[in-house]
């Protein structure tokens, strides 16, 4: 059985770590490059930068930062946000990314996905889906969950697999930042219908959120933030739970 992963994310904004409630009301949380250094001590498996305010300005992410944070890493490291060329993509690994998150672009330019595949690897592409409840199902977002696409979520997963994302960064909106558990049915869905590894993402309060996404959601990773930053829980405390529970995970150091 495969190792269950769990990764610390840093969403980014002015130069700063923040976090919200539905992508709105950020609050400071810290230092980029000081945050990364303790999670990777901490025994988190691997870590997201996601500079989400670079696509709404429309500008590069912040290449600087990211070769801060990742000179502080020994883990997988993922960076997003403003990406729209195989030269960005190209641009982030080179400043010490091991993957690249696309979602506006790829929305945008569904062709770039194959591009950037066949350039540098299926395993570098990580697609991002914002997905809001709409319906009977979910609707994509883009422009970090600010504009509507009319996609279907799950048949957008399905699509980018096909075009050869290594990888899905599968976020709800309607959970984000509410620490009240992870979206199982959304994520239990795009599970279930790809064969790449599905990271959730929005929602994470309490280390049973994280057994249910895993057990009931079927997701390959979580992705944590509030649950983290505040200190509330260490990652050695989830993944001891997550033990506890039965679910597979890598030991701390």
């Amino acid at each position: 059985m495969l190792s269950k992963r769990i990764i610390p994310c840093l969403d980014v904004a002015g130069g700063r770590v923040v976090k919200g409630h539905h992508f709105l009301s950020l609050k400071d949380q810290g230092d980029p490059v000081t945050l990364a250094a303790r999670y990777a001590r901490a025994g988190a498996d691997e870590l997201v930068f996601l500079d989400i305010t670079a696509t709404p300005e429309a500008r590069r992410t912040l290449i600087t930062m990211v070769g801060k944070v990742a000179k502080e890493l020994f883990i997988p490291f993922t960076v997003g946000g403003g990406v729209a060329s195989e030269a960005d993509v190209r641009r982030l690994l080179r400043a010490g990314a091991d993957k690249v998150s696309i979602q506006t672009a790829a929305v945008s330019t569904p062709q770039l996905v194959p591009r950037a595949a066949a350039a540098f690897g299926s395993q570098c592409v990580v697609v991002a889906i914002d997905a809001l409840r709409h319906q009977q199902g979910w609707e994509l977002f883009t422009h970090g969950g600010r504009v509507a696409t009319g996609l279907d979520a799950v048949e957008w997963a399905q699509r980018v697999e096909q075009l050869g994302a290594g990888e899905l960064l599968l976020t709800s909106i309607d959970a984000d930042g509410s620490k009240a558990g992870y979206d199982l049915e959304l994520t239990r869905a795009v599970a279930d219908g790809v064969r790449i590894p599905v990271i959730a993402s929005g929602g994470a309060g309490r280390p049973e959120d994280l057994v249910e996404v895993f057990v009931s959601g079927h997701a390959d990773a979580a992705l944590a933030a509030s649950i983290f930053h505040s200190g509330r829980w260490t990652v050695r405390e989830v993944k001891e739970h997550l033990q506890a529970a039965g679910v597979a995970v890598r030991p701390c150091p």
